[in-house]
């Protein structure tokens, strides 16, 4: 899932921020009965999140290389 597709109020979400919301999507799923339809709603979100944390880390990745190489060319 490209990040474009991620909705905005994620987009503006920490990785930790996304994180906790996964958490309680979560622990709203295992501790109690929903409908189908709002299951798999949560559920979506949760891999819209899962991927904003995803490309966090790669942005940070990105990011580090980058600073290591500039290291090494000084």
């Amino acid at each position: 899932m490209k990040s474009k597709n991620i909705p905005v109020d994620i987009k503006s979400k920490t990785a930790k921020e996304a994180q906790i919301e996964i958490k309680e999507l979560i622990s709203s799923l295992e501790n109690s009965e929903k409908s189908l339809q709002d299951s798999i709603s949560k559920y979506n979100r949760m891999i819209h999140l899962n991927n904003h944390i995803q490309e966090k880390f790669r942005e940070r990745f990105k990011e580090i290389s980058n600073s290591k190489k500039n290291k090494k060319n000084l």
